[in-house]
Parts: C-alpha cells; structure tokens; sequence
C-alpha cells in the first residue's frame, strides 16, 4: 500500500516538473517576443509622428509641434475624458498662420454683344416696304449701307410742297427752309435732298441708309394689321444664324416702328460666372487675364466694370463684366473664355483646411490639452484653395490637430466647448 502511494506522488511531482518546465522554456519565450515585437511598432509609429515637427511660423509656415508622449502613459483623469469632447491622440499639432494671401479666383465665362453698342433703325413715317436689301439675321452691315426702300404718301407729299414752293415762291427762304428741314427729320439724306433739288421730280420711293455697322438683328414689333412680327419656327435643317426675316417686302411699316437692331461686334463683354465661394473677393476695378477658348495661345488683360446685383434666371452664379476690343481679336460672340481674376490680398490668420472640421451650422478644431485634444467651436471668415480664414475661437498660442478629420467617431457626436 505504501509504494503504491509513493508511485503516484512520483507521477505527479513529474508532471508538475514537466509542466513548469514546457511553460519557463516555451510559452513564457513567446510572449516576450509577442510584447517586444508590439512596443518596437509602437516606438516605430510615435517616431514616423516626430518628424522635424520644429518650423518656424515667421516665415508664414506653420509651426508643427513635437509629440513624442506615448499614450500608454496617459494617467486615469486622461484616459475618463468623455468621448464627445476629448481625443486622445498623438497626431501632430499645429498653430495658426498670419500672412497675407494674394487671391487669385479661376472663372469661366463667355463672350455677348455689348447691350450698350446697340443701334437701332426705326421707321420715321408710315409706309410701305418696296424693296429689302437685307435677307437673313446677323447678316453683317455697315455703316451708310442700304437697308431698303419704301414708299410713303407722308414723304411724297412733303417732296412736293418743297418742289412748288421752289417752283412758285423761291423768295420765301423760310417756308423753304422749313420743308426742307422736315424732308431731312423725315428721314432724307443730304444727297436725296440734293438730288430733289436738281431733278425737280419727286421720289417715289425712299432709301433708308444704316447709321451703324455691326451684325443685324430683327426687332420685335407689330405691323400695321397689329399681328407681330416674329421669326420663323427653327427646326433641325436650319440655322438660326441664316433664317430668313420675318419681315418681308410688301409689308406695312408705322411711324416710330423699330425694324432693326445693330449690334456692334469689336465691342463685346466677356461675362465671367462668379461662385458664392469667391463673392466676397470680387470687386469692380479688378484685374483680369482672359484666355479665348477659340485661340487658347492668346491672352489679354483687362478689368471688371460692373458686377450684376442679381442671379440670372436659372442660375445660382452672379455675372461681371469685361469690356474687350473685339476689333483685333475677332473672338466669335458665344464663345467660352477662362479668366483669372486678380483680388486684392487678404491678411489674416489661417488654417488648413483639414484642419477644420465642420458640423453644419458650425465649424470645429480640436485643440491641443495635454495627451489629447478638446474639440473647440470657432469662428471662420473666408476660404481660398487649401486655407481658411480664422476669425476668433482660438489664439496664435493655441495648437490644433493639423487633421480633424482623423479624430471624429462617425458614428458620435461632437460636444464643442466655447473659448472664455
């Protein structure tokens, strides 16, 4: 009975042997190496995050700041932070930037007839159309060119009271004034009133001459009948630009009628689409480079004159006007331009704009506290490419997360905190 009792306390004190020995040589060896392999990555991490983080911010670069604290030594009150206010992390830190930024906004537009070299040619008496010169819109013009002839009892009858007080009461030098003056405001020129004077035979019909040059278009308007005068309905097979007038030979004109519009081609506007993120930057008087889409080698400098003051329909954009001598340029009207608009520059305190994060109807930093960083309401001004203006909320002394992005849960909330 003895041995046998001597046998299993031999068994077990092997085992228990055996056991401590596979667990000092085997498994605790492991474990070590598992730990040291978990430090080294976080050393190598915390050493990728100190990288030269000393720049100096006087010449208008940020000052990044060291954080080399591992977070394994971050004390109990840290570590109880709530979520929804307090990070912690060991991104790196930066500070705000004072300096002055020249602005310079990239624009689209287009180039439009100038509304303000725009000629008109309107009927000065009743009449009827006998022959039309021009036959199709934007038929180019100039200036002197015959338009059309008409006939208008109204003109014969002021012809012929001129020709009989020529013929019967020559002394009179002031009733001939007269019907010669209203022959001229009636729409004669100085050589159909010669030529009257010469030939002592009225005209049947009256020239009426262009006073501009430039690209005709047809004036909406009514004729005698009171139908109005529009142009034909466009399909597929025809151009706008090489449609037919509306306005025919045989038609009836009134007196004060607009027949005609003469729109000026050397003078146009370049109107530039302006975002609501650059509104604030654009003034009139600015400098702007434009670069023709039609001829992208070429480039000309010119200036705003006016900023329209309301949206056009269907559009969330404003319109500024460029005026350009189209005269040399020969741009085609409609064509697409790129602009580059020269602001005045803007100095203020800066920030990245990942740097800044926003939650809506406010916008966030996380500010350095410690071994982590409290999330910090501000107040922004302006954005220009990859900054945005700081205008209260934080101080030059404050650092921030040179990233907010990386410290936000997506699925959380943010509790900001209010700078006393």
């Amino acid at each position: 009975m003895e041995k046998k009792i001597v046998i299993i306390i031999t068994s077990v004190l092997v085992l228990l042997a055996v056991a401590v020995l596979v667990y000092f040589k085997i498994i605790l060896p492991k474990n070590e190496k598992k730990q040291k392999a978990t430090v080294g990555m976080g050393n190598m991490n915390m050493d990728s995050i100190d990288v030269n983080n000393n720049m100096n911010s006087n010449n208008g670069e940020m000052k990044m700041e060291s954080d080399s604290i591992k977070i394994q030594n971050a004390s109990l009150h840290t570590l109880l932070q709530p979520t929804s206010g307090f990070a912690i992390s060991s991104i790196s830190a930066i500070t705000l930037i004072k300096r002055e930024e020249a602005i310079e906004i990239n624009a689209i537009g287009y180039t439009a007839y100038n509304t303000t070299e725009v000629g008109a040619i309107s009927a000065r008496v009743n009449g009827r159309i006998e022959k039309l010169y021009v036959k199709y819109r934007y038929q180019l013009i100039k200036e002197g060119q015959k338009i059309m002839d008409i006939y208008s009892p109204e003109l014969l009858t002021a012809q012929q009271n001129l020709l009989f007080l020529l013929k019967n009461d020559q002394a009179n030098n002031s009733l001939i004034s007269a019907a010669k003056e209203k022959l001229l405001l009636l729409g004669f020129s100085s050589q159909q009133l010669q030529q009257l004077i010469n030939t002592q035979k009225a005209l049947f019909t009256v020239s009426v001459y262009s006073s501009y040059s430039g690209h005709i278009h047809e004036a909406e308007g009514k004729e005698m009948g009171g139908s109005t005068v529009t142009a034909p309905a466009m399909n597929d097979n025809t151009s706008i630009t090489t449609q037919e007038l509306g306005l025919k030979e045989g038609m009836y004109l009134q007196r004060g009628q607009t027949v005609f519009k003469v729109y000026n081609p050397n003078k146009v506007w370049a109107l530039l689409n302006i975002y609501p993120s650059d509104q604030s930057f654009i003034k009139v008087g600015n400098k702007v480079t434009i670069v023709p889409e039609s001829n992208p080698n070429t480039n000309f400098n010119s200036s705003i004159y006016f900023i329209e003051p309301f949206f056009r329909p269907g559009s969330k954009t404003l319109t500024a006007r460029i005026n350009i001598d189209n005269s040399v340029l020969q741009i085609p009207i409609g064509s697409q331009v790129k602009a580059t608009i020269f602001s005045s520059p803007v100095n203020a305190e800066w920030l990245p704009r990942e740097a800044v994060l926003s939650l809506g109807l406010e916008n966030v930093v996380f500010v350095k506290s410690g071994n982590g960083y409290k999330a910090q309401k501000i107040a922004t001004g302006i954005s220009y490419k990859k900054l945005i203006q700081i205008t209260g909320g934080i101080t030059p002394t404050d650092s921030v997360a040179a990233n907010a992005q990386f410290l936000m849960d997506s699925e959380g909330f943010i509790k900001i905190q209010n700078k006393d």
